[in-house]
């Protein structure tokens, strides 16, 4: 019997096949020229690869001999929460998890180097169940994050920037749906949720209810579990929506301005709230300035215009992009603490292209020099 590969981490494997969009193992069994069954032995951890298919599977599935015996971080329980979870193709939704994950690991590593800002939200629900809260709760909550952010009621510049400042980390990530917006969750590894966007749709403005939606899963859905969420699905939706757009668009201070709630109206806010108009129908009623039907009308004429596939103003404003992640890895190459090839060696085991798509690093910056806008950071005094 040939010997296996010791430390082999058999859901590794699953992790890579899935982040690869193999979503069955014929697939990658017909890249390697193996089996399904001995894909899904390995994949169980009944037995592990010889040492050549280990070597075929990092080729197939791009990534280092190393990544399949790197122990994974405990990140917890937490639910994925993916806002078409009903709508997206399971190979998809299952690829943007190990994807994210990636990103938990690349910033693990970061981590060690750098510290990241801490976690800054305070306990909301005080004990109380998320099933518990009403719409004036959550409006509640939108007011005192905004207060403990010093945020004023003004528009929020950048939903993005707002919350790698305050402890979650981004990744924008090309799904390769048009249904899948992103995707929270939280990590027990480092205390901290993480947000993955879809790139697939340029717009700024739909990036910022997305970035605000899924914040809003972290503060009142932090502990829910993938079956819990699933079984409350549209509740914990509806809350995640309301929190979002209460965030984004306070009722002291935008009930105020708007003077004329049609689409001509909302549309001369756009640039100012930095919201979509469909966003802006959606909060009009919640707020009572539009009734259903007036609400259902607007649905109806913004989709007669083929606002659907795109609003104006939508590609007249550059696509905001994470900086926390691009920043450290630049800081620790131009600092001289790593150089690229060794960062690619020693510290992270997937591919440069896979690093620079999550991290949010200039096309090939592992192969040239690359520009980020800077993002201070503070270095820990022990390095790895």
């Amino acid at each position: 019997m040939r010997p296996g590969t010791p430390g082999f981490i058999a859901r590794r494997l699953v992790e890579a096949r899935e982040a690869r969009s193999l979503n069955r193992q014929l697939a990658l069994g017909n890249l390697i020229g193996k089996p399904s069954s001995t894909i899904s032995r390995w994949e169980t951890g009944e037995v592990t690869p010889e040492p050549e298919a280990l070597d075929a599977l990092a080729r197939a599935l791009n990534v280092r001999r190393s990544y399949f015996l790197r122990p994974m971080p405990d990140h917890g329980g937490g639910a994925f929460f993916l806002r078409a979870r009903k709508s997206v193709e399971p190979a998809v939704q299952a690829r943007e998890r190990a994807r994210l994950r990636w990103a938990q690991d690349i910033s693990l590593v970061l981590q060690h180097y750098y510290e990241f800002p801490t976690y800054d939200v305070p306990d909301f629900l005080r004990g109380r169940s998320y099933a518990s809260l009403d719409n004036e709760d959550i409006e509640a909550i939108a007011i005192d994050l905004r207060t403990h952010w010093n945020l004023g009621t003004g528009p929020i510049t950048s939903m993005i920037s707002v919350l790698e400042m305050h402890g979650f980390v981004v990744v924008y990530d090309v799904a390769d749906s048009g249904r899948l917006d992103g995707v929270c969750n939280w990590s027990e590894s480092d205390q901290r949720p993480y947000v993955l966007l879809a790139r697939d749709k340029e717009s700024f403005f739909r990036s910022q209810m997305d970035a605000a939606h899924e914040m809003a899963h972290a503060i009142l859905h932090r502990h829910l579990t993938q079956e819990q969420f699933e079984q409350d699905f549209d509740r914990i939706e509806s809350q995640a929506f309301r929190l979002a757009s209460a965030f984004l668009m306070p009722a002291t201070s935008f009930a105020v301005e708007v003077r004329h709630p049609t689409l001509a109206g909302l549309l001369a806010l756009k640039e100012r709230w930095r919201c979509s108009v469909k966003a802006m129908i959606m909060r009009c009623n919640d707020l009572d300035l539009i009734d259903k039907a007036s609400a259902t009308q607007l649905y109806k004429h913004y989709s007669f215009k083929g606002w659907n596939r795109g609003e104006p103003l939508d590609r007249d404003w550059p696509r905001d992009k994470p900086k926390l992640m691009a920043r450290a890895i630049i800081d620790l190459v131009e600092d001289g603490i790593r150089s690229r090839q060794d960062l690619l060696e020693t510290e992270f085991v997937i591919s440069a292209r896979d690093i620079e798509d999550l991290a949010s690093l200039p096309n090939h910056w592992f192969d040239s020099a690359g520009n980020v806008i800077s993002l201070p950071l503070s270095r820990k005094a022990r390095p790895l």
